[in-house]
């Protein structure tokens, strides 16, 4: 069983960063890919960003590609989503994933276990 507990969301204005981190209890991290997802009010939950635990392998979505970045630090079971140059449209609630796994993936029904979501709020 493996426990992801996310923080660093909050209130930011357009072109700011934030940094979200998704802490990992009850597994080693080592062998498992990590998502983050996130879901806007009215809209389906959609991958921004994903790697695999073996590393050398990311994905982006378009929009977020160049802003954002997905780090892992195994060795404190972190994974975190660093994001720049934020704009309104990102603003929803974000959300971290794990499935053991060795590929990067981007389906949310593959992910065996999430964490509760941080929100991200993006104004003018």
């Amino acid at each position: 069983q493996v426990q992801l507990v996310e923080s660093g969301g909050g209130s930011v204005q357009a072109g700011g960063s934030l940094r979200l981190a998704c802490a990992a209890s009850g597994r080693t991290f080592g062998g498992y890919a990590m998502g983050w997802f996130r879901q806007a009010p009215g809209k389906e939950r959609e991958c921004v960003a994903a790697d695999s635990w073996r590393g050398g392998s990311t994905y982006y979505t378009d929009s977020v590609k160049g802003r954002f970045t997905i780090a892992r630090d195994n060795a404190k079971n972190t994974v975190y989503l660093q994001m720049n140059s934020l704009k309104p449209e990102d603003t929803a609630v974000y959300y971290c994933a794990a499935k053991r796994a060795g590929v990067v993936l981007t389906t949310q029904a593959l992910y065996d276990y999430w964490g509760q979501g941080t929100q991200v709020t993006v104004s003018l």
